[in-house]
């Protein structure tokens, strides 16, 4: 069916529905002043920093983001330490969609943008973390700035990425792209306050294996996946896309983490009909936000 321009001034019904689903889709996680970030974004000489071909721009461009979010929420909520400041100092339940545009800009900033608003960006995350400090319901304490954390949250969500996009990814990274991205996704995070942030692939999984021994289930850990999976605050119309969404990043989660987060586990379900959905929900984000691609 084609979207072409019928007469002047008008489109087809088609496109219609592809610019109101763009609209809604922009709205709810870049915020009413998209057009204006844009701007600020993108309508600059200011070099950013990475390059325009860098992986890092491949990847944080793709549709897959939507999916790898999702995952690394729900890794991340594995760290007892991580998961209580997020729920003790978070408005996530109150205000879910604000949390999500803050992340999505601050992943636009640093990807994107110039090095003025990478590096504002970076600023903004530091005042809100010297705020997030408190004790968790097992008596240790946490604070948002700890390098350790800080890591973690880092390295949870860069597992994530990397793993939505090799599975529903336009184009996968492969060779030393992989080891590219990771390394550039440190520049961020050295920026944040990570220590010695892993710089290749075979990195990232060492420090994965190292965590291993912190992670488990919490209560708010297991209440904020619940939240996340079952009870969003959304609109009839959106559960669908939505669902879709994180039927396919709990597709993604390892299996050691489904009991501890009380995810379901079909592993014959999730190779066939999982990847189905998480290849029909990207290709319909793609459609919608066809301008968003790099």
């Amino acid at each position: 069916m084609s979207n072409r321009v019928v007469g002047p001034g008008s489109v087809t019904p088609v496109r219609q529905v592809q610019e109101w689903l763009g609209t809604q889709i922009r709205d709810r996680v870049v915020g009413p002043d998209a057009n204006l970030r844009r701007v600020e974004l993108f309508d600059t000489n200011e070099p950013g920093w990475f390059d325009n071909d860098a992986p890092i721009r491949r990847v944080h461009s793709d549709a897959s983001m939507f999916i790898g979010g999702m995952r690394a929420l729900l890794f991340q909520s594995l760290h007892p330490l991580a998961m209580a400041g997020v729920a003790e100092h978070s408005d996530f339940r109150n205000d879910p969609w604000g949390r999500l545009q803050r992340t999505a800009d601050f992943l636009a900033a640093t990807t994107f943008g110039p090095a003025s608003e990478a590096q504002k960006a970076v600023d903004i995350v530091h005042r809100v973390h010297q705020r997030v400090v408190g004790t968790a319901p097992d008596g240790r304490a946490y604070a948002a700035n700890d390098p350790h954390l800080l890591l973690w949250v880092h390295i949870a969500e860069l597992d994530s990425f990397l793993i939505a996009h090799d599975r529903y990814g336009v184009d996968p990274l492969v060779g030393a792209e992989r080891d590219q991205y990771v390394a550039e996704s440190a520049v961020i995070a050295r920026a944040l306050g990570v220590v010695a942030p892993p710089e290749t692939e075979a990195e990232l999984r060492d420090h994965l294996r190292t965590f291993r021994p912190e992670l488990g289930g919490s209560r708010a850990a297991r209440d904020a996946a619940r939240y996340l999976l079952i009870q969003p605050p959304l609109p009839a119309a959106g559960r669908v896309p939505y669902g879709l969404i994180c039927a396919a990043a709990v597709s993604l989660m390892p299996a050691w983490t489904r009991w501890p987060l009380r995810l379901p586990w079909l592993p014959i379900t999730e190779a066939t009909a999982g990847r189905a959905v998480g290849d029909a929900v990207t290709r319909a984000l793609r459609w919608a936000l066809p301008a968003e691609q790099a």
